[in-house]
């Protein structure tokens, strides 16, 4: 695996990203728990360090079955997550870049 520095920020990550869109079936496609566990083991074996996800994949189940995922290498992943996305229309707060919704 290739290491690229992102930007400014002084972190070095690999030049091939863990996209999770697909972590889990909520919507209608993707995978179960269990291949998606394949894919990220692969993934970190390979030597990547960089993991994609955001708050409206599959309904949050993706940002779910990462937490756990990630909890032994945590210290050395370097997750991105888009999380300014309207999870509910009603609540003026379930969006955008606030302190509440990053929370």
């Amino acid at each position: 695996m290739r290491f690229r520095q992102l930007g400014n920020s002084g972190l070095k990550v690999a030049e091939l990203c863990l996209g999770t869109m697909t972590f889990g079936e909520e919507s209608g496609f993707g995978a179960d728990e269990a291949a998606c566990r394949k894919v990220f083991d692969a993934y970190l074996a390979a030597g990547g360090n960089c993991i994609d996800t955001a708050n409206i994949y599959t309904v949050g189940t993706s940002e779910r079955m990462l937490s756990q995922m990630i909890a032994a290498e945590r210290r050395r992943l370097v997750v991105a997550t888009r999380f300014s996305m309207i999870t509910d229309p009603k609540d003026p707060n379930a969006g955008g870049n606030s302190r509440k919704n990053l929370q």
